[in-house]
Protein backbone atom coordinates (compact mmCIF):
# COMPACT_ATOMS: atom_id res chain seq x y z
CA UNK A 1 0.00 0.00 0.00
CA UNK A 2 1.29 3.45 -0.87
CA UNK A 3 1.45 6.55 1.33
CA UNK A 4 -1.28 9.10 0.66
CA UNK A 5 1.22 12.00 0.75
CA UNK A 6 3.27 10.37 -2.00
CA UNK A 7 0.14 9.76 -4.09
CA UNK A 8 -0.98 13.37 -3.59
CA UNK A 9 2.49 14.65 -4.57
CA UNK A 10 2.38 12.47 -7.68
CA UNK A 11 -1.04 13.88 -8.62
CA UNK A 12 0.26 17.45 -8.22
CA UNK A 13 3.35 16.79 -10.36
CA UNK A 14 1.62 14.75 -13.07
CA UNK A 15 -1.27 17.19 -13.33
CA UNK A 16 1.22 20.03 -13.86
CA UNK A 17 3.08 17.99 -16.53
CA UNK A 18 -0.12 17.11 -18.38
CA UNK A 19 -2.01 20.41 -18.09
CA UNK A 20 0.79 22.92 -17.67
CA UNK A 21 -1.04 24.33 -14.64
CA UNK A 22 -0.95 23.92 -10.88
CA UNK A 23 -3.78 21.83 -9.50
CA UNK A 24 -6.30 23.42 -7.15
CA UNK A 25 -7.11 21.81 -3.84
CA UNK A 26 -10.63 20.67 -4.70
CA UNK A 27 -9.44 18.91 -7.84
CA UNK A 28 -6.60 17.26 -5.91
CA UNK A 29 -9.01 15.75 -3.38
CA UNK A 30 -11.44 14.56 -6.05
CA UNK A 31 -8.65 12.96 -8.15
CA UNK A 32 -7.31 11.35 -4.98
CA UNK A 33 -10.76 9.94 -4.20
CA UNK A 34 -11.29 8.75 -7.78
CA UNK A 35 -7.87 7.07 -7.71
CA UNK A 36 -8.79 5.26 -4.49
CA UNK A 37 -12.09 4.14 -6.02
CA UNK A 38 -10.36 3.04 -9.25
CA UNK A 39 -7.82 1.00 -7.29
CA UNK A 40 -10.67 -0.81 -5.57
CA UNK A 41 -12.32 -1.42 -8.96
CA UNK A 42 -9.17 -2.81 -10.58
CA UNK A 43 -7.31 -4.56 -7.77
CA UNK A 44 -9.90 -4.92 -5.02
CA UNK A 45 -7.43 -3.15 -2.71
CA UNK A 46 -7.12 0.51 -1.64
CA UNK A 47 -4.14 2.60 -2.80
CA UNK A 48 -3.63 4.02 0.70
CA UNK A 49 -5.04 3.59 4.19
CA UNK A 50 -5.97 7.19 5.02
CA UNK A 51 -9.67 8.02 5.07
CA UNK A 52 -11.75 10.72 3.41
CA UNK A 53 -14.29 12.87 5.20
CA UNK A 54 -17.61 13.79 3.60
CA UNK A 55 -17.27 17.56 3.30
CA UNK A 56 -19.77 19.90 1.70
CA UNK A 57 -18.09 19.83 -1.73
CA UNK A 58 -17.17 16.15 -1.71
CA UNK A 59 -14.59 13.78 -0.22
CA UNK A 60 -11.55 15.39 1.45
CA UNK A 61 -8.47 13.66 2.85
CA UNK A 62 -7.71 15.85 5.88
CA UNK A 63 -4.07 14.75 6.18
CA UNK A 64 -3.48 15.86 2.58
CA UNK A 65 -5.34 19.14 3.10
CA UNK A 66 -2.96 20.09 5.90
CA UNK A 67 0.09 19.70 3.62
CA UNK A 68 -1.21 21.25 0.39
CA UNK A 69 -0.49 24.85 -0.54
CA UNK A 70 -0.78 26.67 -3.85
CA UNK A 71 -0.61 23.61 -6.11
CA UNK A 72 2.19 21.91 -4.21
CA UNK A 73 2.37 19.21 -1.54
CA UNK A 74 4.95 20.17 1.08
CA UNK A 75 5.26 16.55 2.18
CA UNK A 76 5.52 13.31 0.26
CA UNK A 77 7.71 12.04 -2.54
CA UNK A 78 6.05 11.63 -5.93
CA UNK A 79 8.82 9.24 -7.01
CA UNK A 80 8.11 6.90 -4.12
CA UNK A 81 4.92 5.26 -5.36
CA UNK A 82 4.37 1.84 -6.86
CA UNK A 83 4.08 1.33 -10.60
CA UNK A 84 0.48 0.18 -10.21
CA UNK A 85 -0.40 3.31 -8.22
CA UNK A 86 1.26 5.53 -10.85
CA UNK A 87 -0.72 3.74 -13.58
CA UNK A 88 -4.04 4.17 -11.79
CA UNK A 89 -3.45 7.80 -10.82
CA UNK A 90 -2.24 8.84 -14.26
CA UNK A 91 -5.34 7.27 -15.82
CA UNK A 92 -7.55 9.23 -13.42
CA UNK A 93 -5.77 12.47 -14.32
CA UNK A 94 -6.13 11.75 -18.03
CA UNK A 95 -9.77 10.72 -17.67
CA UNK A 96 -10.97 13.42 -15.24
CA UNK A 97 -8.26 16.10 -15.06
CA UNK A 98 -9.75 18.30 -17.78
CA UNK A 99 -13.02 18.62 -15.90
CA UNK A 100 -13.59 21.68 -13.74
CA UNK A 101 -13.25 21.18 -10.00
CA UNK A 102 -16.95 21.92 -9.55
CA UNK A 103 -17.84 19.20 -12.06
CA UNK A 104 -15.68 16.73 -10.13
CA UNK A 105 -17.48 17.83 -6.97
CA UNK A 106 -20.82 17.08 -8.64
CA UNK A 107 -19.54 13.64 -9.68
CA UNK A 108 -18.46 12.92 -6.11
CA UNK A 109 -21.93 13.90 -4.86
CA UNK A 110 -23.36 10.94 -6.80
CA UNK A 111 -21.21 8.48 -4.84
CA UNK A 112 -22.91 6.31 -2.22
CA UNK A 113 -19.89 6.71 0.06
CA UNK A 114 -20.20 10.51 0.10
CA UNK A 115 -24.01 10.44 0.44
CA UNK A 116 -23.80 8.07 3.42
CA UNK A 117 -21.21 10.28 5.12
CA UNK A 118 -23.59 13.25 4.78
CA UNK A 119 -26.67 11.62 6.34
CA UNK A 120 -28.46 14.01 8.67
CA UNK A 121 -26.47 17.05 7.54
CA UNK A 122 -27.86 20.15 5.89
CA UNK A 123 -26.49 20.80 2.39
CA UNK A 124 -24.47 23.78 3.73
CA UNK A 125 -23.01 22.03 6.77
CA UNK A 126 -19.29 21.28 6.61
CA UNK A 127 -19.37 17.65 7.82
CA UNK A 128 -16.57 15.49 9.15
CA UNK A 129 -17.85 11.91 9.00
CA UNK A 130 -15.42 9.49 7.38
CA UNK A 131 -16.41 7.77 4.16
CA UNK A 132 -16.71 4.06 4.78
CA UNK A 133 -14.24 2.01 2.71
CA UNK A 134 -16.96 -0.60 2.12
CA UNK A 135 -19.14 2.13 0.61
CA UNK A 136 -16.27 3.20 -1.67
CA UNK A 137 -16.00 -0.44 -2.73
CA UNK A 138 -19.70 -0.35 -3.64
CA UNK A 139 -19.05 2.82 -5.64
CA UNK A 140 -16.16 1.05 -7.37
CA UNK A 141 -18.45 -1.74 -8.57
CA UNK A 142 -20.21 0.65 -10.93
CA UNK A 143 -16.88 1.74 -12.43
CA UNK A 144 -15.74 0.25 -15.68
CA UNK A 145 -11.92 0.52 -15.40
CA UNK A 146 -10.43 2.56 -18.23
CA UNK A 147 -6.93 2.74 -19.73
CA UNK A 148 -6.33 6.23 -21.13
CA UNK A 149 -3.06 5.20 -22.73
CA UNK A 150 -4.81 2.66 -24.98
CA UNK A 151 -8.07 4.63 -24.96
CA UNK A 152 -10.14 1.59 -24.08
CA UNK A 153 -11.75 -0.10 -21.11
CA UNK A 154 -9.70 -2.80 -19.39
CA UNK A 155 -12.36 -5.45 -19.96
CA UNK A 156 -11.87 -4.96 -23.71
CA UNK A 157 -8.35 -6.43 -23.46
CA UNK A 158 -8.29 -10.14 -24.38
CA UNK A 159 -6.35 -11.16 -21.27
CA UNK A 160 -8.37 -9.08 -18.76
CA UNK A 161 -9.51 -11.00 -15.71
CA UNK A 162 -11.84 -9.41 -13.21
CA UNK A 163 -10.48 -9.46 -9.65
CA UNK A 164 -13.86 -9.49 -7.90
Amino acid sequence: MDKVMNIASYICEEYRKISGEAIDEMKLHKLLYLSQRESLAITGEPLFSEAFEGWKYGPVCVSVRIHFYDGIMNQGDAKDISDSAAYIVKNMILQYGELASWKLSQISHEEISWKNSRRGLDINQHGNVELNLEDIKIDSEKVRPYDSIYDMYLDEFEDYEETK
